[in-house]
């Protein structure tokens, strides 16, 4: 909460307490010895206690989990200190493994640390939404996409929350190549929290996960720059001699060009992706504080195809495909956010908090390609080896085109609160929020096979696809929670029990929904090592506008509630060997998936039945293996186990499996450092995944389906440290560098060519050919990072 404040024109002092990994520590105990006046770190880490002053003052800090501190102040009247400090973590031998089962009594999901993550190798530039692809449930079968499935969901099942304001991403992007950049800024960030399911009341209306960011809160001056192959980025922050003003800023540039020169089309590739935001706070008074968020954002897209050629197939039954290209493509996906949070702390034990946001998006997504393709059986030698064409199997052209335009507008104002009762926390808040969404959508695909158009007709020229769509859509959404968290000590052990009850109505299809969620975490006091978890709780999710689109491009008018029960059970095991420290987990969970609203996937983009209805089930097993083979870097192994099925009501066709059905998921991400030579690190991030599903295009759920080749990743990164605000020999400018160093990274170390989709081509005769799209061949990259 937040510091009781009683005192005036006294000595004050104020800081923030972090631990070693960075990450704020909420429940310091601060107390003035010479009193024993006082209070307690908030859920920021942030405190601030008066004194006599021209006085000495010694003030302990003191937590369950690290170490007791003092530090002795003598300060003038009138006067403010601004005081920050690392706590480091108890070590006790084995008393510490009982600490951290204490700790890990109130947490509900995974944290991540965030103290080198800018070292970490990704293709895709967002590291935050890489390292959730390595921890169980999670999956992705795209490493230039941030996109990823939880628990048999899709991406549209995720929250995504930056300090408590729900973030979104664009709709029309069809393909990883046009995504661009994450709304997460890695270099901005100071925690990560991620729970795959069974979550708490207080967060919002979706089926599968939670991913809730929290921002730094400078107290000081930082700055950073990194350059490398893929673009740049940099961020600065600072805090008033007073404290009072604080602000952190980061800008980004991104451009995959150099990765996507490795893909089967040729052509001039031209990504430029870019943002800049910013977090502005200032402390009125004890009592009150303003803070402002805002993200501007501008990806652009343009690519000009050459040609292709594509070899698959096997040695028995090769086949390749040559295209020639005409026209270009040109995207765009402009969006920003605007978020202003007032907080209000009465006393050390209540805060409230009154946030609005807005939020604006342009996507416009325009090509007109054409591609002339042939499709011939080729001899294979034992080797291996190309030899000659045996058959042309098809000849064609096919023209795409699209001139599609969307436009997003959200307002919202929500109202929260916290409240602590002993060990009772009570957590409440409302919410009201406007939506309006101008679509026009116009894309269509003209096939020629050997002359004729596909389909065939006799008497007129027909289109193999057309989407064509005017749609105006907005409504407001009231929403409200209310939760309880309850702490106890019984004999049999440490007790936490959460919950809570959420409410959601929608003016537009005027629905309504209540979804209650319960939790339970048990640590034995006959095995302190050990953590039980069970959690059940309703999940309900309003569709969105995509989800309330019929394939043809136009609005159901039978608008579908998606909704699931989660059943969950965990276990935590914290153990040592050869003085480490280790953390088993394991997870069963069973999702009941009363009502669902079928969909396809075309590369990354989710095309929905929204006229359909299904019921479904997603159940699977999770272990995850942490520990830090050095310390202050920790690693860990996965294991995702997960069968997901649907049955589409009234097809007769029984349960299917969902688009998102991977069967199983192995993954790890490994630090470590060179022994002696702590100046030389490692990052390893290897993802073994089961291939997805697939259906034959244009025959809905009912045709023919088949499974992708199995995802296999691994991307290696090296950094060397070249200085460090330790080192006696910096002098000059290179005394004002707090740390620089010097990357390489290996992206697909093994060369592997994994497929994220397919490309239909058709002959007369309605025979459907798929050949593989594939992702990313090796590549290397070089990046210099610096901190001031």
């Amino acid at each position: 909460m937040c510091p009781t404040l009683k005192a005036q024109n006294r000595a004050s002092i104020k800081g923030t307490i972090k631990n070693e990994h960075g990450q704020a520590i909420y429940g310091v105990h601060i107390i003035n010895k010479a009193n024993s006046q006082a209070t307690v770190s908030n859920k920021e880490g942030k405190y601030l206690i008066h004194y006599e002053p021209n006085k000495k003052l010694t003030l302990q800090f003191s937590h369950i989990a690290y170490q007791t501190f003092e530090k002795s102040f003598i300060l003038k009247s009138g006067q403010t200190e601004v005081y920050n400090l690392t706590l480091k973590e108890k070590r006790q031998g084995l008393n510490e493994v009982d600490i951290k089962a204490q700790i890990k009594l109130q947490n509900k999901g995974i944290y991540l640390q965030t103290k080198e993550i800018d070292k970490i190798a990704s293709a895709g530039g967002e590291s935050i939404e890489n390292l959730l692809k390595t921890l169980p449930g999670v999956s992705s079968n795209n490493e230039l996409s941030s996109q990823y499935n939880v628990r048999g969901g899709n991406f549209d099942e995720n929250l995504i929350y930056i300090n408590d304001i729900e973030v979104y991403r664009p709709s029309l992007i069809r393909s990883s190549q046009q995504e661009g950049l994450s709304v997460i800024n890695p270099d901005l960030v100071s925690s990560v929290l991620f729970s795959a399911g069974g979550f708490d009341a207080k967060y919002g209306d979706k089926l599968s996960s939670v991913l809730d960011i929290k921002y730094k809160m400078p107290s000081q001056f930082e700055a950073s720059a990194d350059v490398s192959l893929l673009g740049t980025s940099a961020h600065i922050a600072n805090a008033s001699k007073n404290g009072k003003l604080s602000y952190l800023a980061g800008f980004r540039y991104k451009t995959t060009r150099y990765l996507l020169a490795s893909l089967d089309t040729e052509g001039d590739y031209n990504p430029k992706y870019k943002d800049f935001q910013t977090l502005v706070n200032y402390t009125f008074n004890p009592k009150w504080s303003l803070h402002l968020w805002a993200n501007i954002s501008q990806n652009k897209y343009g690519f000009k195809p050459k040609d292709r050629e594509t070899n698959f197939g096997t040695i028995s039954d090769a086949l390749q495909l040559k295209m020639y290209f005409d026209g270009q493509e040109k995207d765009e996906y402009i969006s920003n956010m605007e978020a202003i949070t007032l907080k209000y702390c009465p006393n050390s034990k209540s805060l409230f908090q009154l946030i609005t946001n807005r939020y604006a998006t342009t996507e416009k997504e325009r090509f007109d390609i054409q591609a002339q393709y042939y499709l011939q059986d080729l001899f294979m030698s034992q080797g291996g080896d190309q030899g000659e064409i045996l058959e042309n199997l098809g000849i064609g052209t096919y023209l795409d085109h699209a001139n599609n335009k969307l436009e997003r507008n959200v307002k919202s104002i929500k109202l929260k609160a916290d409240h602590q009762f002993g060990n009772l926390h009570l957590q409440w808040g409302v919410k009201a929020l406007h939506e309006k969404v101008d679509d026009r959508i116009n894309e269509w695909q003209y096939q020629d096979s050997a002359g004729y158009s596909v389909p065939f007709s006799d008497s007129e020229t027909g289109l193999a696809y057309s989407r064509q769509a005017v749609n105006r859509i907005k409504g407001t959404h009231l929403s409200g929670y209310s939760q309880g968290n309850y702490k106890f000590n019984s004999r049999a052990g440490d007790f936490q029990i959460t919950a809570g009850l959420r409410y959601h109505h929608w003016t537009y299809s005027k629905n309504y929904f209540l979804s209650p969620r319960f939790s339970l975490n048990f640590i034995p006091n006959w095995e302190k090592k050990m953590k039980f978890r069970l959690a059940i709780g309703n999940y309900q999710q309003m569709p969105s506008y995509r989800e309330s689109l019929r394939i043809d491009g136009s609005i159901s008018s039978k608008l579908n509630i998606q909704e699931a029960w989660h059943y969950t059970l965990a276990h935590e095991y914290l153990f040592k060997i050869r003085e480490r420290d280790f953390r088993l987990s394991s997870e069963f969970y069973y999702k009941d998936l009363k009502s669902l609203i079928p969909y396809d996937i075309e590369n990354v983009r989710l095309r929905y039945y929204g006229d359909q209805k299904a019921k479904g089930y997603a159940a699977g097993l999770e272990f995850r293996l942490n520990w830090e083979y050095v310390p202050d870097t920790e690693s860990w192994i996965s294991l995702s186990l997960m069968k997901t099925r649907e049955d589409i009501l009234g097809d007769n066709m029984g349960f299917i499996a969902r688009p998102s059905d991977q069967r199983f998921n192995f993954s790890m991400f490994f630090q470590d450092y060179m022994p002696g030579n702590p100046t030389y690190k490692m990052h390893l991030t290897l993802i073994y995944a089961g291939g997805l599903p697939v259906w034959a295009p244009k025959q809905g759920k009912q045709g023919p389906n088949f499974n992708m080749p199995h995802y296999k990743r691994a991307d290696l990164g090296f950094s060397k440290e070249l200085l460090d605000s330790n080192n006696a020999n910096n002098k000059g400018l290179l005394k004002h560098f707090k740390s620089m160093w010097i990357g390489l990274e290996i992206f697909n170390l093994f060369d592997i060519n994994n497929t994220v989709s397919y490309l239909w081509i058709s002959d007369i005769r309605g025979n459907q050919y798929a050949i593989p799209n594939y992702l990313t061949a090796r590549k290397l990259n070089l990046k210099l990072s610096a901190k001031f």
